[in-house]
């Protein structure tokens, strides 16, 4: 790999880039720049300000920039006000791409320049545990996608679930989920998160449309921190988020929300009242499976809470895979819609196959799903699960049929995945484990990539005739 660029001073760059650092009542800021976090509001604001040249009075025209622009370019060229009023991210360079910096500590011209620096006048990095400039680029990136205040980059999902629960639900404190949550989260939060400090974990079923939370609401005045996936894996279950963070807000309880299963693009869990929202970065946001990271997005206040656990425990990305995911965010858009596209005309067709039992995908009509997901949802992703008319055995020859997709486990990226629960996530165990989390031997999840449609329906009904 080459080089990056060394840092270039404001008045080395081109004058069509040196545009955008100009104040933005300047004639010559004929450009774009995101204007992070706009003081009357709790949620960050990403605006592009056009100026109106040629005339006597230069008057601004604002308008709020889209996810397509926002993927490409914030946290880099659309650098954030407040970042650029304390000396930028320190990734300011010549360079189109993102430097990946490498270095773990980082050094100052003086004590004072430290002091500056501890004081919050002056931006810089002291340490890679702490942050880094690659990292800060991805973060503030996520953030203007998400409309949050702050983000935190982890080493992976989990490592994002497990810090933001320790540092948001005190000892003694209570937390409710649901029975649909991730796996791996599930057992953490029954069998770790439990040990620690007395606290109490609660189970509610999103079948009953909240009743059970509310009850639970009702009944405890200790509930610290409401947890859940939306959409739900693999049964694509949808929570209706501003209903829930209304009932919890109510008696004091925190929303937070993983979205891996939308992506930043069908669903932005924060401007529906969530106080956090979660992502394992692998999935649509790197969108190759090839770097694994997690984040969590809200408040600056809540983001420095967690923070600060994170600091302690450890789980830091590395700038490397920082940077695969800040370009793999700069397609995201585009590998979503085809996502979005590939996954409802194919679910369509299969619940119309004789040879299919159920199809579980929200943005089909018949989906008990599909009101809540249509009103709060853009796109309803890429992953569609189905049941086959068939047992255990029946349902493996298909999946061993398809010749397109990886048997394999995870989403969101590039390559279609294919995998039946029973076998991947919950061979031996009992069978009412399985019924518990609503896993039967003929439930298929297929996380459908970019390839084309055609190629990808004629390798599924092919696979059909197998069984």
């Amino acid at each position: 790999m080459a080089p990056s660029s060394k840092l270039v001073k404001t008045n080395s760059l081109p004058s069509h880039q040196r545009s955008l650092v100009q104040p933005l009542g300047s004639p010559r800021h004929k450009r774009v720049s995101a204007l992070f976090r706009a003081p009357e509001s709790s949620l960050l604001q990403e605006e592009f300000v056009t100026a109106a040249s040629g005339e006597a009075h230069h008057q601004a025209r604002a308008r709020r920039a889209s996810d397509e622009t926002l993927a490409v370019h914030a946290g880099e060229k659309l650098a954030g006000k407040k970042d650029a009023d304390v000396g930028g991210t320190g990734t300011e360079t010549d360079s189109t791409a993102t430097p990946i910096v490498s270095g773990t500590t980082h050094w100052f011209k003086s004590s004072e320049d430290l002091i500056a620096f501890k004081e919050g006048r002056r931006h810089s990095f002291e340490y890679g545990r702490y942050s880094n400039p690659t990292v800060k680029v991805l973060e503030e990136k996520i953030s203007a996608l998400e409309r949050a205040e702050a983000t935190l980059v982890t080493s992976s999902g989990m490592n994002a679930i497990t810090t933001t629960l320790l540092a948001l639900v005190p000892p003694g404190g209570h937390i409710v989920t649901t029975t649909d949550c991730y796996s791996e989260a599930r057992v953490f939060i029954r069998d770790r998160l439990s040990m620690m400090g007395a606290i109490r974990s609660t189970f509610v079923d999103l079948d009953d449309g909240m009743k059970s939370l509310k009850a639970v609401l009702d009944e405890n005045d200790d509930v610290a921190l409401f947890y859940t996936d939306s959409p739900t894996n693999p049964m694509l279950k949808c929570v209706d988020i501003r209903h829930v963070a209304e009932l919890c807000h109510r008696k004091g309880a925190l929303v937070c929300i993983d979205s891996t299963m939308a992506s930043p693009i069908n669903q932005k869990p924060l401007t529906l009242g969530a106080d956090l929202v979660l992502h394992s970065a692998i999935k649509y946001m790197a969108g190759h499976h090839d770097a694994i990271a997690g984040c969590v997005s809200g408040s600056e206040a809540l983001i420095t809470r967690i923070r600060a656990w994170h600091h302690h425990l450890g789980g830091v990305i590395s700038p490397s895979a920082a940077y695969m995911v800040i370009r793999g965010l700069k397609t995201m858009a585009l590998r979503v819609e085809a996502h979005n596209s590939t996954a409802l005309r194919m679910a369509r067709m299969l619940e119309r196959h004789p040879k299919i039992e159920r199809v579980h995908y929200p943005g089909l009509e018949s989906s008990p799903w599909h009101e809540l997901a249509r009103t709060r949802m853009s796109g309803y992703g890429g992953v569609v699960s189905f049941e086959l008319k068939a047992d255990l055995r029946g349902t493996m020859r298909f999946v061993d049929a398809l010749e397109i997709p990886f048997i394999a486990t995870s989403l969101g990226g590039c390559e279609s995945l294919v995998q039946q629960p029973a076998v991947m996530s919950f061979w031996g165990h009992s069978e009412e484990d399985k019924a518990k989390n609503g896993i039967k031997d003929n439930l298929v999840r297929f996380s459908f990539g970019i390839e084309k449609f055609e190629d990808l329906r004629d390798d599924i009904l092919q696979a059909l005739n197998k069984i």
